[in-house]
């Protein structure tokens, strides 16, 4: 599956730089501890901008729920229907959630609650971008 292009800005390349490295880093809040995705200027818990840095994570989670696309505005993924679009929860901290097109898994048939693992494919521009797979 081809995915549109990422181009990174200023308070995400970090993030993007990481994922081109594949690794899967998250902003963490020095002063009070929290962690938060998508990124932000300011800690969404203390308010603090100045103690926010980038934190390497263990590239795990849990499926938590996921549903099928059958039809979508995507040029680009129109050939790839349908495909599953799966929420999962970081292992870090499970109110932290991303989307995923679970590569190697088929169509409605995602195990809710297994493990998963962050891999990393390369979109239309080469920009890396973070997807989790069910262990092998």
């Amino acid at each position: 599956m081809v995915k549109q292009g990422v181009i990174p800005d200023e308070l995400t390349k970090p993030y993007w730089d990481a994922a081109n490295e594949e690794r899967l880093v998250i902003q963490n809040c020095s002063a009070c501890g929290r962690l938060q995705h998508p990124p932000a200027r300011a800690c969404a818990l203390c308010g603090s901008g100045a103690n926010l840095e980038w934190k390497e994570t263990v590239g795990r989670g849990t499926i938590y729920n996921y549903g099928v696309v059958y039809d979508c505005p995507v040029a680009s993924l129109k050939e790839d229907l349908p495909f599953n679009l799966a929420v999962i929860m970081l292992e870090e901290d499970p109110g932290i959630l991303f989307y995923s097109h679970l590569p190697g898994t088929p169509v409605d048939d995602v195990p809710v609650g297994a493990t998963v693992e962050v891999v990393f494919e390369a979109t239309a521009n080469g920009q890396k971008v973070p997807e989790w797979q069910v262990p092998g």
